[in-house]
């Protein structure tokens, strides 16, 4: 598995298959998102419920998966650094905010299939949906500006040797 995502990726950058893939497995999923807030906006709720769950599923995975040993490598450890400041910088704000999206849109979807302590209820569902699909979208953006950061326009693109 390990020669297949290291491999070179398909998109005509410096980044390898696991990072080409991320992206658009992500631009999948942030498409989900708002397929999911149409159907709310359409009152198809019981679509909407499972377009959501599946995309904070496939994030979560996504996250765990292929986010979190990156960051940890090349951002925390700095392995083949040092790099340009945007490097560091647009990754933790990417980061921060993908964490947020991750940990409350997870929330929301427990709280959506009533699988919360009752005293973490909510019964105005609107608001809070709209600050997670607001994360998942800022998160998303953000993390198209880390792929363009660490594989078109650093010197030093990060790979696993």
């Amino acid at each position: 598995m390990n020669e297949i995502l290291h491999a070179p990726g398909f998109l005509g950058t410096s980044a390898n298959f696991a990072a080409d893939a991320t992206l658009i497995i992500m631009l999948i999923t942030a498409a989900l998102f708002s397929i999911g807030f149409y159907l709310a906006r359409k009152e198809n709720f019981e679509a909407h419920k499972w377009i959501q769950t599946l995309g904070a599923l496939i994030n979560l995975i996504m996250v765990l998966w292929l986010m979190v040993l990156p960051f940890r490598d090349f951002v925390v450890r700095d392995q083949g650094g040092p790099r340009e400041a945007v490097f560091y910088l647009v990754t933790a704000l990417h980061a921060i905010t993908g964490l947020s999206a991750t940990i409350f849109g997870l929330f929301v979807v427990l709280r959506g299939h009533k699988l919360m302590p009752k005293f973490l209820s909510f019964n105005n569902y609107k608001p809070f949906m709209r600050w997670a699909y607001g994360l998942y979208i800022a998160a998303t953006t953000l993390g198209i500006f880390v792929y363009f950061v660490w594989f078109v326009v650093t010197g030093i693109p990060p790979t696993y040797g």
